[in-house]
């Protein structure tokens, strides 16, 4: 299993706690384990020029997922194939402040969004109501089983 994370936030951030989260949301949906995922932590200019780039939408955001080989959830007697995942970029100046306006740790903002960026990059979205309520309640449930406390309360943008 290959997770790099690279910081160039300019903020501390517990970086083996990502991978930890990310190595436990690979085992928990099957994910073949020489997949490779590239966490990327970017300040505030930094993510606004990614979002421009990727998104055509101005101003920064707090998580961006780029997916590679379109990989899918597997199941325990068909992993997915190896590939590479896929990039995730996350803002931890823009968590910091999703945190304090929802009431929880910056830890905590900062593995939620590295769960719904792996989501996303598994073909999750939460465009449709239908499937906001599967992305959102298969990010509680994962940070839930990780954590062993109640998932953080969600932030979208």
């Amino acid at each position: 299993m290959s997770i790099e994370v690279n910081n160039e936030s300019g903020v501390v951030v517990d970086e083996a706690g990502l991978v930890a989260l990310s190595r436990f949301i690979f085992e928990s949906l099957y994910i073949h384990p020489q997949a490779e995922l590239s966490i990327l932590l970017v300040d505030e200019p930094a993510m606004e020029k990614l979002h421009l780039e990727l998104m055509d939408e101005p101003g920064s955001t707090d998580v961006l997922s780029v997916p590679m080989d379109e990989l899918t959830p597997g199941t325990p007697d068909k992993p997915t194939p190896q590939g590479m995942l896929g990039d995730i970029a996350i803002c931890p100046q823009v968590a910091e402040v999703q945190a304090r306006n929802a009431g929880h740790s910056t830890q905590d903002e900062m593995l939620l969004l590295t769960t719904h960026g792996i989501l996303h990059l598994l073909g999750y979205d939460h465009a449709e109501p239908e499937e906001k309520e599967e992305m959102f309640g298969l990010q509680r449930e994962l940070l839930t089983a990780f954590t062993g406390k109640a998932a953080p309360s969600e932030t979208v943008q």
